[in-house]
């Protein structure tokens, strides 16, 4: 059951309108400002998909829809919302501005997080003069609709309070919070990411394989294991019967040995542009973006589907998750639900006070 009352969305583009798909679809109703004239029907758009594959998701019938408003200004956006998420493009001066009039409008026990894939949340916080305790990061994958994860990552200014009211705030709405203990650029999703990539388009540079072939590896390979164990449980399995002891003693040297390019990066031109784009399209076989995008959601909705029936009925990672995501949109379709405890608890909580420096001991 979701504890937010009413959503802002700020920014509608791939990320925030799959933020407004996934508020959208359970129940909450959502106010959105993007300057783009383009944004309504990009919106649209993506709230075809999300429809389309929660159908499959909840095949007994969805929650009533919640309410989505195109607000004219950020100020009418985020008034009397609970929970905003920001979602602008990756400029600091950008987002900056952005938080600073979240900031003034906002009311003052709202959560902000934001959807930044690399930005310190410190880094962002200077711009709020308010209250820059209730700013977390809220780092999604894409689709935001179907994928649960969001990395959350609290900054210097960030009160414990609003993590662990963020955390139960994504919950609510089916995602898997994760709480990254230390505030680092990019996070760990994206470090992950980065270091595949750059190895990625060395290989392509190079002639190595083309990009369908690398997709094919990927996919056919340790990318099955990496959906439902992850890297650090997939080796253990490897070590065998003496586990992850075995399996770093066994591979451990490896690491020294010249396997990867991982702190090099190709130079960036035109060419090796031309050669990835060329690739990519011959890879598509004619297949429009939003044709992919079907194909991509009923594969992800599919797989956690299968996931959620294993473990003897009880789900295995993001299958268990599933599992219990589809049964609260089916109890949410079949009765609408009162205000939860926590909802009225957070709707009549006070701006938490800013904690007072300790004061220095003077030297004797």
């Amino acid at each position: 059951m979701s504890i937010i009352n009413k959503a802002a969305a700020i920014g509608g583009g791939v990320i925030g309108a799959g933020w407004v798909a996934r508020l959208l679809l359970n129940g909450i109703d959502v106010s959105i400002f993007d300057p783009d004239p383009e944004a309504s029907r990009k919106v649209s758009e993506v709230m075809k998909g999300a429809r389309r594959a929660y159908k499959q998701m909840v095949p007994g019938g969805l929650p009533k829809e919640g309410k989505l408003t195109f607000a004219k200004t950020i100020a009418e956006a985020v008034a009397d919302a609970d929970f905003i998420q920001e979602s602008v493009p990756e400029r600091l001066d950008l987002k900056h501005r952005v938080l600073a009039e979240i900031d003034t409008h906002a009311p003052a026990n709202a959560i902000v997080g934001s959807s930044t894939s690399g930005i310190k949340p410190t880094d962002m916080q200077v711009a709020m003069k308010k209250h820059p305790e209730r700013l977390v990061v809220g780092h999604p994958f894409n689709p935001v609709y179907l994928l649960p994860l969001v990395e959350i990552v609290g900054g210097e200014q960030t009160f414990p309070e609003a993590i662990e009211v963020a955390r139960e705030i994504y919950a609510s709405i089916g995602m898997k919070p994760v709480v990254i203990r230390k505030e680092i650029e990019a996070f760990v999703g994206d470090r992950l990411l980065e270091a595949a990539w750059r190895e990625a388009l060395w290989l392509i540079k190079d002639g190595i394989c083309t990009v369908e072939e690398l997709d094919d590896i990927m996919r056919y390979g340790f990318g099955l294991r990496w959906a439902q164990m992850g890297m650090f449980q997939v080796y253990r399995v490897a070590g065998g019967e003496a586990g992850m002891r075995h399996f770093m003693a066994q591979f451990g040297p490896c690491l020294k040995w010249p396997w990867t390019k991982l702190m090099d990066v190709p130079e960036f031109n035109d060419e090796l542009v031309d050669l990835i784009a060329t690739q990519s399209d011959d890879q598509a076989h004619g297949l429009s973006i939003r044709e992919l995008e079907k194909i991509r959601d009923d594969n992800l909705v599919a797989i956690m589907d299968a996931l959620s029936k294993q473990n003897k009925g009880k789900g295995w990672g993001a299958g268990a998750l599933h599992k219990d995501y589809t049964r609260q949109l089916a109890k949410l379709a079949a009765k609408k639900p009162t205000a939860s405890k926590a909802a009225e608890k957070a709707k009549a909580a006070k701006p938490v006070k800013k904690a007072e420096k300790p004061k220095k001991k003077k030297k004797g």
